[in-house]
Parts: structure tokens; C-alpha cells; sequence
């Protein structure tokens, strides 16, 4: 590099060009990243080939110089890389590794669809999920273990999780570190909140959108509907939408997943018998369970409530 620097030198001299330009052309050959690009590629360079490539060997000592201060640029999360096409000297522009990892962050949020339910749950994972209570450890080994068999076999049933227990527990918290950590495999999932949803269902009828609403969730490659039992349920609410969802996801084997303050055996009698109006159905609440137990298996979580903490 030492002689190719001389000869360049020479050159620069040899050339009528304006002292400025010998300036610029001179600082880019000082340049570390330049001096080791020449070095690499001494055999498929002539001396002529550089000085004739030098505004792009200034073009690539700059924009760098203005990514390390910091200063804007015309293709930000692009650093520039030197390449060489046909004998000649060019500037590529290759994607960051923040940008790669910007993409590959929106790739994983655009996999959930979070509906009424804070964008926080977005941070959620298995890893941070509390382990000071054998409910929680349970809970978090079963999660651990569906997303390792659905993301190896995704074309056979599994059984989702119904996640209970009371306040603050973090059941909402590890649904969502679920479909993180199943978005992050490339796997689409819903989360709802259902008491928000009955009450955009019941304000889409007059818009004509409530079967476009029902059809994204009992669709939805994997399902997640949280607070279940937190509502007061109307009949038609329980026949006509949660029926509907569940009777699809059961027929085509679709991994759901609940959270719930009511334990699974509880949900029949406090939540799906008795509609708004007082009225029992025990026939038609039944027949809602025998769907729910078919999807899934009841993980209770017990442990300190841990929300205002």
C-alpha cells in the first residue's frame, strides 16, 4: 500500500487538477477502510482505475464520516461499502444491522394483531416472566412446551392453554409472551380483550362488520382471548359470536388459547348459564364448555398480585 500510495501521489501531481480536488482525493486515501479496500484488491486495479474511481472513494469517506457524526443522510439505515463493477469503482449501500433489526422487530409486531389490549403486552416474553411461585412455573413450562410442539408440528392439534387465576398474576403478561414468542417464528396470532370486543361487536351491527370481525378471530392461525368472564354475556353474544368462533376453531383444529378470573369449571355455571336478562341456559352454556374443554387445558396460576408493583 505504501508504494501504491507514492505512485498515487505521483499521479495526483502529475495531473493538472485544482489544489481541492487533490485535497479530497488525497483524504481518502488515508482513510483506513479505503487503504484496506485497495490493499484487497491490488490485482484487479490499475493506478489509472483509482484516480479514476476517486470521487467515489470520496463519496464513500464522507457519507461514513457523516454516520459516525451523526449528521443526516440521504439513505439512513444504509452504511455505504465499496465494490467493484467492470473495472470500475462504485458505492453500495448495504441495510445496518439496527435497521436489519428494525425490520425484523416490525416483521414480528405485524404477526400480532392486538385488539383492545395494551401495546405494552407487545414487550412481553417467557423470559421475563416471574418464576417465584410453582403456579407461575407451571404455567410457564406449558407455554414453553406448546410453543416448541406447534412450531415443529403446526399441521397436527394442540391443545392451547386456559390460563386462571385471580388479579395480577400475569396471565394477560404471558399470553402475549406466547405470541411474541410464536410471531418471532413466524407464526400469526390474535389477542383480544373479550369484554372490549363484546362491546365493538355489539357497535358493528349497525356498520354491517360484524361477520368481517367474527371471521378475523375464528380464522386466526392461533387465538388468544383474554378476560374471559370479566362481562356480563348476552345470548347472542354467547350463540351467535363466541359460539361461531369456537365451533370453527374446534372444526379446523385451530390452537386457542383463554385467560379467566373463573376457573374452567366454574365458567359454565357463573359466566355462559345465565344471559343479561337473568335468564338459565344451561343446554345452550353446555354445549359452549364442551367447545372450550375440546381447545384447551386449564393451567391455574396462583402467586402474589403484582400489577401496582
Amino acid at each position: 500500500m505504501e508504494d501504491m500510495g507514492k505512485e498515487l501521489s505521483k499521479r495526483l501531481v502529475e495531473n493538472k487538477w485544482e489544489k481541492k480536488y487533490k485535497e479530497i482525493i488525497e483524504k481518502s486515501l488515508k482513510d483506513d477502510d479505503v487503504q484496506l479496500f485497495l490493499r484487497e484488491n491490488k490485482d484487479r486495479l490499475s493506478h489509472q482505475e483509482i484516480l479514476k474511481g476517486a470521487s467515489k472513494l470520496y463519496e464513500f469517506v464522507d457519507l461514513k464520516q457523516k454516520i459516525a457524526e451523526g449528521k443526516e443522510v440521504f439513505a439512513p439505515g444504509y452504511s455505504p461499502q465499496l465494490t467493484i463493477s467492470d473495472h470500475h469503482i462504485e458505492v453500495t449501500y448495504v441495510p445496518t444491522k439496527k435497521l436489519i433489526e428494525e425490520r425484523r422487530l416490525r416483521e414480528i409486531n405485524n404477526r400480532i394483531n392486538i385488539v383492545n389490549l395494551p401495546k405494552s403486552i407487545r414487550k412481553a416474553t417467557l423470559e421475563n416472566y416471574y418464576r417465584d411461585d410453582d403456579g407461575r412455573m407451571i404455567a410457564l413450562k406449558k407455554a414453553i412446551e406448546f410453543v416448541a410442539n406447534y412450531t415443529e408440528t403446526p399441521n397436527i392439534f394442540h391443545k392451547g392453554l386456559y390460563l386462571s387465576g385471580s388479579f395480577g398474576v400475569g396471565k394477560t403478561y404471558l399470553l402475549g409472551a406466547i405470541a411474541n414468542k410464536l410471531a418471532e417464528k413466524g407464526i400469526k396470532v390474535t389477542l383480544v380483550h373479550m369484554p372490549s370486543f363484546a362491546v365493538e361487536i355489539k357497535n358493528s351491527i349497525g356498520k354491517n362488520t360484524t361477520m368481517e370481525k367474527v371471521d378475523a378471530l375464528k380464522k386466526a392461525p392461533v387465538l388468544m382471548m383474554d378476560d374471559i368472564g370479566a362481562d356480563q354475556l348476552s345470548s347472542w353474544f354467547r350463540d351467535d359470536v363466541l359460539g361461531v368462533i369456537l365451533q370453527y376453531r374446534m372444526q379446523e383444529e385451530l390452537p386457542t388459547f383463554f385467560s379467566s378470573n373463573i376457573a374452567l369449571d366454574d365458567l359454565e355455571e357463573f359466566y355462559l348459564t345465565q344471559n343479561t336478562r337473568g335468564e338459565l341456559e344451561p343446554l345452550k352454556a353446555k354445549r359452549i364448555m364442551e367447545r372450550i374443554r375440546f381447545l384447551v387445558d386449564e393451567v391455574v396460576i396462583n402467586g402474589e398480585n403484582r400489577r401496582n408493583k
